[in-house]
């Protein structure tokens, strides 16, 4: 393949398609979706385990490419739970009529031609097709070649399921991994509406530099955990851990501890034999260095500044030590991605202030920066996490999906 000129157009032809299905004909493709995900949960693993071993133990983004029977069973509810949410689109927003007679309406319409590239996560194949089904839009998939063998026979199923109900199968396709073909899709003005990056920072920033396509940023994760002094310590060390370990490779994971002075050698008494369980590596600035050396933490490094605003997608985390509130949010405010950030404090007033002074599309009292999903939100599943302030932040899911039209019905006025 040369071009994929063809492959543009004919998901601009399908967006005529997809946006005159009905409510109930949108369920039921999503409802067979999630039966056909089930049914094929064997296959599904045999191609998953081919991309698994091109890739490296070592690579902290296996645990993204890797599905499991119970990943994929939670990828099914996920679809289910989004065939159950209303449709964005067709939505009546205003409607006035004005002095010479004419009925102006404002509606919500499909985006169009919504494009995705992201990397190592499969799941992100069938999220992003069920979500632009619901809201009538049409999807071109650009994977990473670390999970073709798993994204190709995903798109396969779906695009069964699609026939079967004898619907245009380019509403969903896959993109050729080779990145030859990225230039067109990123300027491809005339066919594609909208592209969502999702993945690296240096994915993201490609992306951001090279379009001519409105981008939508799906941001990098960069989180905090401040730990102020009146915090109780034992939750402060059981919200640190989750947020760290449960699921390391994910954005809405710890980077950086963030500790006040007066109880930092209290909190990493409590919190090092937790993360020495998961062998989770710390780069601790010189107080907490020196605290963590005494208490013999055996997965011990020396931060340098590189060490600080660092997604590391692996069980490593930083530590920085302040002295108060104040250079704790300045400490947030100069590393954070604007992603999803925390505080753990008794003291009501300060957490008040960080939920209004602290810019981030997520912010959190006294709990896991690993909530922070579409899913988990209510929202069906996600595109991804937006950390720009355009058009959607946060969550980027079926409601964001959608644009305005205006709507003016007359009667032969004329100005």
């Amino acid at each position: 393949m040369e071009s994929i000129q063809s492959l543009l157009e004919q998901a601009s032809e399908a967006t005529i398609a997809v946006k005159l299905l009905s409510d109930d004909k949108k369920e039921d493709i999503l409802r067979a979706l999630a039966a056909k995900l089930r049914a094929n949960i064997v296959t599904i693993l045999t191609e998953n385990q081919l991309d698994l071993d091109r890739m490296p133990d070592t690579d902290p983004k296996k645990d993204r490419l890797l599905l499991t029977a119970a990943r994929i069973e939670d990828l099914a509810k996920s679809v289910e739970d989004i065939a159950a949410l209303p449709d964005p689109s067709n939505r009546l927003l205003s409607e006035k009529i004005l002095d010479n007679g004419l009925l102006v309406q404002k509606i919500t319409v499909p985006l169009g031609v919504v494009g995705v590239i992201y990397e190592s996560r499969p799941n992100v194949t069938v999220d992003v097709a069920a979500l632009c089904i619901q809201s009538g839009n049409v999807c071109l998939l650009r994977g990473g070649t670390d999970a073709f063998c798993t994204n190709t026979y995903l798109v396969a199923l779906i695009q069964e399921v699609l026939a079967g109900f004898d619907l245009d199968v380019s509403v969903v396709q896959l993109l050729p991994a080779d990145r030859k073909f990225m230039p067109e899709l990123l300027t491809a003005t005339k066919y594609v509406d909208i592209l969502i990056p999702r993945g690296s920072q240096q994915l993201i920033d490609y992306v951001r530099e090279h379009a001519s396509v409105p981008v939508i940023e799906t941001g990098a994760g960069v989180c905090h955990t401040y730990v102020e002094a009146s915090a109780n310590l034992e939750s402060a060390a059981n919200i640190v851990t989750n947020a760290k370990v449960t699921r390391p490779s994910v954005c809405n994971s710890l980077d950086t501890v963030i500790a006040d002075r007066e109880i930092l050698e209290s909190l990493l008494k409590l919190l090092a034999p937790k993360l020495e369980a998961y062998q989770v590596e710390i780069f601790a600035d010189p107080e907490s260095y020196l605290i963590l050396k005494g208490l013999d933490y055996p997965y011990l490094k020396e931060a340098v500044e590189e060490d600080f605003g660092r997604e590391f997608l692996d069980f490593k985390c930083s530590v920085k030590t302040v002295e108060n509130f104040d250079e704790a949010v300045k400490h947030i405010r100069k590393f954070s991605s604007k992603h999803s950030e925390a505080i753990v404090s008794s003291n009501m007033e300060y957490c008040e202030r960080f939920l209004n002074e602290v810019d981030a599309a997520a912010v959190y009292t006294n709990a896991s920066t690993r909530f922070t999903d579409g899913g988990v939100f209510g929202l069906g599943a996600e595109i991804g996490i937006s950390t720009q302030k355009l058009h959607a932040r946060g969550p980027f899911a079926l409601e964001k999906l959608v644009t305005e039209k205006w709507i003016v019905r007359g009667n032969g006025q004329v100005r």
